[in-house]
């Protein structure tokens, strides 16, 4: 089976209710799973790839979603699942094998707002056409 991915979701945006929260927690899973060096944190903002966060305004209400990071081995959704653990986040599912389809590893977590956050490695993966999208900007 072949399928693509990393063409449709321009970007996920969370709006949480603490931010600085939200950074420590969301800083210890990227470094879990090897990808916190592209993050950019400014402000009241913080970014890494399409996942853009920021604090929720008077007006505006909390997230409530689900996200599947990808993870590049086993060791590195265990990795993700203590450290979450460890930086305010809930366990929503330990690390394990799930029967979605046969070699689906995952965790799940709950960051500080409840967002369903999951890291996982997809075992029918073969190989990716790519690591990443390169994208120039002016």
């Amino acid at each position: 089976m072949r399928y693509h991915q990393g063409r449709l979701i321009d970007h996920v945006h969370l709006r949480v209710s603490d931010f600085d929260r939200s950074v420590e927690f969301y800083t210890a899973i990227f470094e879990a799973l090897g990808v916190a060096d592209h993050a950019h944190v400014g402000r009241d903002w913080m970014e890494l790839d399409e996942l853009y966060i920021d604090v929720a305004g008077s007006r505006q209400i909390v997230s409530q979603v689900h996200i599947a990071l990808q993870a590049a081995d086993r060791a590195a959704v265990d990795r993700f699942h203590a450290a979450g653990l460890a930086n305010g986040g809930r366990d929503n599912g330990p690390p394990g094998l799930r029967d979605y389809h046969p070699d689906y590893y995952a965790a799940y977590l709950l960051d500080p707002d409840g967002n369903n956050i999951e890291a996982k490695v997809d075992g029918r993966v073969r190989r990716r056409s790519a690591g990443s999208v390169d994208v120039e900007t002016d």
